[in-house]
């Protein structure tokens, strides 16, 4: 199984930590912003340099082993907060807030600055499929189906630029443990990349539903 734990965190303590933690992320975002566009002296960066070590040593002083994982706590909420899209640990991460309509629709509206960058002004295609697939996964997952990426197919029909977009997904149809969905990002002037995507629910998680649904019975 992947890596999910359980903690037994009160609400007060989740959001302390999404608080500080996620503070503490943005403030590196803009760190790494920073980096990209400065143009102070060199000698100024080197200095820098060593402030920036020194307080990740502090940071690596306790720390988990390995990654962040999943964390559940002891009433089923799920934080996936060192994931890459949306993870509000994760500095890399834009992070994207996503919102599941009542109509099975998932959507999240954000800003991606020069540290997404590809060719000059726009976003790299890369990270426009890598946004599309927490999208579409969420889409699938909010339209009552979830599974993990089977296939993404991308269709780029023009420049995605740096700066706010929007990203929306839906579930087109459902054969049996295969959820299919259709998925965009685009910019005000509308869509410039299209997603269709196939969403699987592994095995581990269809034997665990069907145990459940035994222990419901007996």
């Amino acid at each position: 199984m992947l890596n999910y734990r359980t903690e037994d965190l009160t609400p007060e303590a989740i959001a302390l930590e999404t608080e500080v933690a996620g503070a503490l992320a943005q403030s590196t975002r803009e760190l790494v912003d920073a980096v990209i566009r400065s143009t102070i002296p060199f000698d100024e960066m080197v200095e820098i340099r060593e402030q920036v070590d020194a307080l990740t040593a502090r940071l690596r002083a306790s720390q988990l082993e390995g990654s962040y994982g999943a964390v559940i706590s002891t009433e089923g909420k799920v934080r996936n907060m060192g994931n890459t899209v949306v993870g509000q640990r994760n500095a890399i991460a834009p992070p994207l807030q996503t919102h599941w309509a009542e109509d099975g629709t998932a959507s999240a509206d954000f800003t991606l600055g020069a540290a997404y960058e590809g060719p000059p002004g726009l976003v790299h295609g890369g990270v426009s499929a890598l946004i599309l697939d927490q999208i579409a996964g969420e889409a699938a997952a909010a339209g009552g189906s979830p599974g993990m990426t089977g296939r993404l197919t991308l269709t780029y029909k023009r420049g995605t630029p740096l700066g706010p977009l929007h990203a929306e997904g839906r579930i087109t149809r459902v054969e049996g443990v295969k959820t299919y969905v259709e998925a965009h990002i685009g910019d005000a002037e509308g869509p410039t990349v299209l997603a269709e995507g196939i969403f699987i629910l592994p095995r581990w998680a269809r034997e665990q539903m069907a145990q459940q649904k035994q222990e419901t019975f007996e």
